[in-house]
């Protein structure tokens, strides 16, 4: 045997069993030795392998063992649907539905005979301009697609059915033809490659609305041609002073930029029925300008207002916001029983002040950072609060003096559907909005780590985000959901998805009975 070959064989050898062995050995007396986990003192090494298949879990169910109906939050069907919308602005399906239709849910009531496209109350100007994709060749281990530009209908509600915010109330009120906007999602928690492509994405589509989450406005949110509703929480961030009161004259800075269009007072939000939280990894030094707080220290906002406790107190702010900023206000709230919200209206009637509009967020609603308890019990989902504040509203004779907002896992047509026939007027919706611009439910928001470059603020994370690609996407998803409502609206017999209402929709059991939802909540 050569010198050369020895050499070799030695090598191979030692890379193949004597350095795997020296690793294994190291780890075995490792194992054993330390004190945290029994299982690994017990099997060291085999032990190992638990927690990477535990640590895999999430992706392994996702991707290979969950059916198409059972992901949580959102199943593959959902999520699948957002990714077409965006990408090619298709809502088709093959074969038919994979829903359980035994098990019960909500069906929108089918009119033996709809509506005709030329029926419908539909703007279709101006057009928009866009880039789609489409498939040329699709096989197992080979996909072949190219994009090209494409000029798209808008689909927005005419001049008549067009929803003012603030007509009676405010010297500048809110004009919205699109009746679906980006729920709040804060700079900070999304990066600004996310937050620009969706304003931009927004922008291109038209008619709609950008709110900007409770971490204040940001350059990033004015990126695009999209008009702004600005959140305003219990944190007061970005129109607070240094010692953390409100300032009304920051209030007023913000109430003069154009792109501004409402405002909304957070009371809570339906994955966190309290203040915010924002870990302090993500709060850069420019995150701290622009939110007025200090740069690398966590944020845990107040579970509620210092300025007022009890709504007649917010209230009587509310009507003070809109006499200083001459701009629409609203508050966002999480409905947890009949009462709470009885009470809420019973002050609007004694003090004659009505907010603009009432955002309804379902307990079933996202976050980007919470607490297991609040997210998992607290709160009533969006399609059981609807009904018992619309209800409520009319019990005092106040609908017509303002809207309801409602958001909580709204994403497809046929949910915003029955949000808009259980009492809704428009719809917000953030999820399915990070989904547009790449989010692959990873679950790490709050960790700064997103795969994609979504939730996270780390600059080499971001660079996996392209706006100039995504702001497409967000635009095709945004239109391909109101296509598909108005479509939804032609079905169910009327004219416009303003028209929906609760004679539009029907609940079926576990044992198949069939029950119209005219009479949903106890107030009616």
């Amino acid at each position: 045997m050569t010198a050369g070959l020895l050499i070799t064989l030695i090598v191979i050898i030692s890379v193949v069993i004597v350095i795997p062995l020296i690793i294994f050995s190291r780890i075995y007396v490792h194992d054993q030795k330390q004190r945290e986990h029994s299982i690994l003192r017990n099997y060291p090494v085999l032990g190992k392998v638990r927690y990477i298949l535990e640590k895999a879990g999430p992706e392994f169910r996702q991707y290979l063992f969950n059916n198409n109906n059972e992901g949580k939050p959102f199943n593959r069907r959902e999520f699948t649907f957002v990714y077409k919308a965006a990408k090619y602005n298709s809502r088709m399906i093959g074969y038919g539905s994979e829903r359980d239709f035994d098990e019960e849910g909500l069906y929108i009531v089918n009119n033996m005979f709809p509506k005709q496209r030329e029926e419908m109350k539909i703007d279709q100007q101006p057009k928009i301009k866009t880039r789609l994709y489409s498939i040329d060749n699709e096989k197992l281990f080979s996909r072949k697609e190219h994009h090209e530009e494409a000029v798209i209908n808008p689909f927005y509600l005419t001049d008549d059915e067009a929803i003012i915010l603030g007509k009676d109330t405010v010297k500048k009120p809110f004009k919205v033809k699109g009746f679906i906007g980006q729920s709040a999602m804060s700079f900070g928690s999304l990066g600004d490659h996310a937050i620009t492509a969706l304003s931009k994405g927004l922008g291109m589509a038209g008619g709609t609305w950008m709110n900007t989450g409770e971490g204040s406005i940001s350059p990033y949110h004015q990126k695009g041609d999209v008009d702004i509703i600005m959140q305003i929480s219990p944190g007061l961030f970005g129109v607070r002073t240094k010692d953390g009161e409100f300032s009304f004259e920051e209030f007023k800075k913000r109430s003069e930029i154009d792109q501004v269009k409402a405002f909304e007072l957070k009371l809570a939000q339906g994955a966190k029925t309290r203040g915010g939280h924002v870990e302090g990894s993500k709060v850069t030094e420019e995150i701290a300008e622009i939110r007025k707080v200090e740069p690398g220290v966590t944020i845990n906002s107040p579970n509620r207002f210092r300025e007022f406790n009890d709504a007649k107190g917010l209230l009587e702010f509310l009507d003070k916001m809109r006499d200083i900023g001459g701009k629409p206000v609203g508050t966002k709230i999480v409905v947890g029983d009949e009462q709470q919200v009885e009470s809420y209206v019973q002050a609007m009637e004694d003090t004659g002040i009505v907010p603009d509009f009432i955002t309804v967020d379902g307990g079933n609603g996202g976050t980007g950072a919470t607490y297991y308890e609040l997210a998992e019990s607290v709160g009533l989902p969006a399609f059981a609060a609807l009904p018992l504040v619309d209800d409520m509203l009319k019990k005092y004779n106040l609908r017509e003096r303002t809207h309801i907002i409602a958001s909580g896992k709204l994403m497809t047509p046929d949910k915003i559907a029955m949000a808009l026939a259980l009492g809704a007027d428009m719809i917000n919706i953030a999820r399915g909005f990070m989904l547009s611009v790449g989010c692959i439910m990873a679950q790490v928001c709050h960790t700064n780590n997103c795969p994609v470059g979504v939730a996270t603020t780390d600059s080499k994370l971001q660079n996996a985000l392209s706006i100039e690609e995504k702001k497409y996407r967000v635009c095709n998803y945004l239109i391909a959901l109101r296509e598909g409502v108005f479509e939804m609206a032609a079905v169910a017999g009327v004219d416009s998805p303003a028209k929906l209402s609760r004679e539009h929709i029907i609940y079926k059991d576990r044992f198949n009975r069939a029950t119209k939802v005219l009479n949903y909540s106890h107030s009616s």
